[in-house]
């Protein structure tokens, strides 16, 4: 499918609150290629911003802070899927995964946590 004819369909089902679904892995890759590129593409120019208005920990603090409280949100909504994934009994390679997933994301929320009190802490002590 092209990415004119995906982009137009993921858009109209983003309209209706609908979310689409792939059942080819090929298809899977493809976006979660497209998604990365992206991802490095903004990295990329956000970089270049914030070194220039970065000037201490304290104007890192509220970035931080914001990406902890998606990071949070996100991963709760991950706990829902997998409660629903155990619920249903879906296949258990799949329930493994989310498991992780949902591990990983609370050690990120955590670990973030920590870099928002260092921020605060090293500004208290100047």
């Amino acid at each position: 499918m092209s990415l004119a004819r995906r982009t137009l369909m993921d858009a109209a089902a983003t309209r209706f609150g609908w979310r689409r679904a792939y059942g080819d892995t090929l298809q899977v890759d493809a976006l979660l290629t497209e998604q990365t590129e992206t991802a490095y593409t903004a990295a990329a120019d956000h970089a270049a911003q914030t070194t220039a208005k970065n000037a201490d920990v304290l104007h890192v603090q509220p970035g931080v802070l914001d990406v902890r409280g998606r990071v949070l949100a996100d991963v709760l909504y991950l706990e829902g899927v997998l409660t629903g994934a155990r619920n249903r009994d879906l296949a258990p390679e799949f329930i493994e995964r989310l498991e992780d997933a949902v591990d990983h994301g609370h050690e990120l929320a955590v670990l973030l946590a920590d870099t928002v009190r260092t921020t605060a802490a090293l500004h208290a002590a100047s």
